[in-house]
């Protein structure tokens, strides 16, 4: 059946000058000192110790899964705070920017408990990004498949992408990163390099995806011109895909994603080369489209989340972009589907921030990068008396 509006919608296409320039302006400055946010919130930690974190998602019961990229998935009692491994994972190739990647679960896990874990796959002379799936019995996954190997076979350690999220219509999207020296093949629908995949949760081909009637690798294919997308969210109250992928020195990007929409990536770029070289010298080209979001120079956009919660209903609808680099969480105020304005919170944790969820009660919770990872909780301050 063709996937209701309502499931992946259309942004409208605008000109690109009016993009770059809302682009360009909103990237010159983002502060939180005239919402006075600090005070709102309370943050607290809730375990240390972690290698890697990469993604966390929250079980109908309130226990807590979390990845560590070096090839473990946890699980947090909610009532004790006990931490153990879960047991089934599959054997994951970890090694520069590879390793355990997503962790997703079912909508309908109440009655299949099933799971999903985005992962690099395969050995240092060829990987590549793959999703695994198992049914979560306590403490073990039984049942486990690979239900998806992406089209990017590689042998290199890097851009990866491996975010997952669930439309409304039980469909799967997966990231796939650019492989880092395969980035022309972003533009080539017949791989998987830099681009958004949508497939069923048993990793077949939805009939309706833009390209299915090319088929191979293209037939899975939503979106393309990507370069190393770690952040994805699909609002449950517009279904609106979110994406958000680092650039290269500069030109991180947030983008709307239309069904079928070619994003540009290496032909057009707000960024450049690591070694200061353009990559592209065009930040535009007709049929390419322009991202709602700009950083110069990068943030290194991590995880991402639509926030619908009561916690902090001032914050209803607004994008939550946790960033590597500057070491804070992005907070862009999203008004009639477009990107209004920024504030930076967060940022006296001082660390890396690799993701950034809402959960039960609309808390946040968010993992911070590295050797000595942490779970941090924010929750409301309460007004003093």
């Amino acid at each position: 059946m063709p996937v209701a509006h309502s499931r992946i919608v259309k942004p409208l296409r605008r000109g690109w000058l009016l993009a770059a320039l809302v682009g360009t302006a909103m990237t010159a400055a983002a502060s939180d000192e005239h919402l006075g946010e600090r005070s709102h919130y309370r943050i607290e930690e809730l375990l240390s110790g972690l290698d890697h974190p990469w993604s966390l998602a929250f079980l109908p019961d309130g226990d807590l899964l979390f990845t560590q990229r070096s090839g473990a998935l946890l699980r947090r009692d909610c009532e004790t705070g006990e931490v153990a491994p879960v047991a089934g994972v599959p054997s994951t190739y970890v090694a520069g920017q590879g390793g355990l990647f997503d962790v997703l679960i079912d909508p309908g896990f109440a009655s299949n408990r099933l799971i999903y874990i985005s992962y690099a796959d395969g050995d240092r002379r060829e990987n590549r990004t793959a999703v695994f799936r198992g049914r979560l019995d306590g403490k073990t996954l039984t049942d486990g498949e690979v239900i998806l190997r992406a089209a990017a076979d590689k042998n290199t350690a890097h851009h990866y992408g491996g975010r997952m999220a669930f439309l409304g219509d039980g469909t799967l999207l997966l990231t796939v990163g650019d492989g880092y020296d395969r980035r022309n093949a972003a533009q080539d629908l017949s791989t998987h390099f830099g681009k958004l995949l949508r497939f069923n949760p048993d990793g077949s081909v939805p009939p309706d995806n833009p390209f299915a009637a090319l088929g191979g690798a293209a037939a899975f294919v939503l979106s393309y011109g990507h370069r190393n997308a770690q952040g994805i969210a699909v609002d449950p109250a517009s279904g609106r895909i979110w994406l958000h992928e680092h650039g290269p020195r500069g030109g991180d990007e947030v983008n709307l994603i239309d069904e079928g929409g070619n994003y540009g990536w290496p032909a057009i770029t707000y960024g450049r080369d690591y070694s200061g070289a353009a990559v592209s010298p065009y930040t535009a080209l007709e049929g390419m489209q322009q991202p709602q979001k700009v950083w110069s120079p990068s943030i290194a956009p991590a995880g991402l989340t639509v926030y619908r919660g009561d916690a902090f209903p001032e914050w209803r609808g607004d994008l939550l972009i946790a960033a590597l680099k500057s070491q804070d969480v992005r907070r862009l105020d999203v008004r009639n589907g477009r990107v209004a304005d920024e504030a930076i919170v967060f940022a006296e944790i001082g660390e890396r921030i690799r993701d950034v969820r809402e959960g039960p009660k609309g808390y946040l919770y968010l993992l911070t990068d590295g050797s000595n990872g942490r779970l941090l909780r924010v929750t409301p301050r309460k007004p003093a008396k």
